[in-house]
């Protein structure tokens, strides 16, 4: 199993016990849909390596405590501490047709109500306090704001994302 075959589920943060139990800090929006989980992959020495967990639970509602199976002492936990998990692309829950997931739009279109089709999306940037759009445009990058009022809709069976940007916006990149 590659990355590429995966996506990012989250980090371990925390030992929790004596026991070997560790708290996991999952990237979603929704954790309980991750308690029912048999197994994980965690990111080791650049290579994706399958762990069985033995039971998990909401833990403070945002963290997800598990027993991670041959993880038994504190120091074992200790020693998973900032190890990241991934798993299977299919096994993300399905959105409906107007969400997405970030790596479902890359090579989509996007087409700006006022300007047309001003090129496809390459990454998205998360690293910001708003998440980014980053589009290509005959060499030039465009960045637009990944917000639900910019957004018209999603065309996820003619990969197209139809925008209604601010006036002006797309106007900075092109001239």
């Amino acid at each position: 199993m590659t990355k590429e075959d995966c996506f990012y589920l989250g980090r371990i943060v925390a030992k929790f016990s004596f026991k070997g139990e560790v708290l996991i800090k999952l990237d979603t929006d929704e954790p309980e849909l991750y308690t029912e989980m048999e197994s994980v992959f965690v990111e080791y020495n650049e290579n994706l390596v399958p762990f069985f967990i033995e039971r998990s639970y909401l833990h403070k509602s945002t963290l997800l405590r598990a027993k991670i199976e041959d993880i038994d002492t504190e120091q074992d936990a200790e020693d998973m501490i900032g190890a990241e998990l991934y798993l299977p692309l299919e096994q993300l829950p399905q959105l409906s047709d107007d969400k997405f997931y970030f790596h479902e739009i890359i090579g989509f279109d996007v087409i700006d109500q006022q300007h047309g089709n001003i090129g496809k999306i390459v990454s998205i940037n998360d690293t910001t306090a708003q998440a980014l759009f980053e589009i290509d445009k005959d060499g030039k990058q465009i960045l637009i704001p990944m917000n639900d009022e910019f957004i018209e809709k999603v065309d996820k069976k003619n990969k197209q994302i139809k925008v209604i940007t601010p006036e002006g916006l797309v106007d900075l990149y092109l001239s």
